[in-house]
């Protein structure tokens, strides 16, 4: 069966309730369009889980097939260029470089735990954070999605290899608590 227009079924309730019967407006969205409530359910993956998901898609937006960089690499850029790169922890785009947007790389449910989806590894892709936000928790064939494949981690690594050359020469850079979380998990990975 076909699923009925949406702005059908809304034009469908508002003629009926402007007609006075709101019992048959209320019947024709739970019908034809009901309210299912979305149990929103914040859990972050720890640095060392996303970045096996990093790893494991080489470092691209699956949902946009764009390469991503390793978060820690983007935050010794801001602490070495704090004008022309900046950094705010709270992400705020009038005080935060666009690129913590299109180039740091997340961990999304590619069908959303609060639309019944799982932590299973098969539900976990590596995103940017600008393409997880827009995806929120819709499910793929909602926005007209695909999912891309994932890419090599010897053809791009996020800029991974580079970032434990810069921290063996300067390992100042691992004062920094956000560098240092990430450096640890990749260090797991790589040993």
């Amino acid at each position: 069966m076909q699923e009925r227009d949406k702005s059908c079924v809304v034009q469908a309730a508002f003629e009926e309730i402007l007609r006075g019967y709101n019992s048959q407006a209320a019947a024709i969205i739970r019908d034809d369009y009901s309210f299912t409530p979305l149990s929103v359910e914040r859990k972050g993956l720890p640095p060392y889980r996303a970045t096996e998901v990093f790893f494991r898609d080489g470092f691209i937006d699956r949902y946009s097939g764009k390469r991503l960089v390793f978060p820690p690499v983007l935050k010794i850029i801001s602490n070495a260029l704090p004008t022309d790169f900046p950094y705010h922890p709270h992400w705020k785009m009038d005080r935060c470089h666009v690129a913590y947007w299109e180039l740091y790389p997340t961990v999304d449910h590619v069908v959303p735990l609060a639309r019944g989806g799982s932590d299973d590894e098969t539900n976990l892709v590596c995103t940017s954070m600008l393409s997880n936000g827009a995806k929120a928790n819709w499910r793929l064939e909602e926005l007209g999605w695909q999912l891309f494949p994932a890419g090599d981690i010897q053809q791009w690594d996020g800029l991974v290899r580079w970032f434990f050359e810069c921290t063996e020469e300067y390992q100042e850079a691992l004062e920094d608590q956000l560098i240092k979380r990430w450096y640890t998990a990749a260090m797991r990975l790589a040993t």
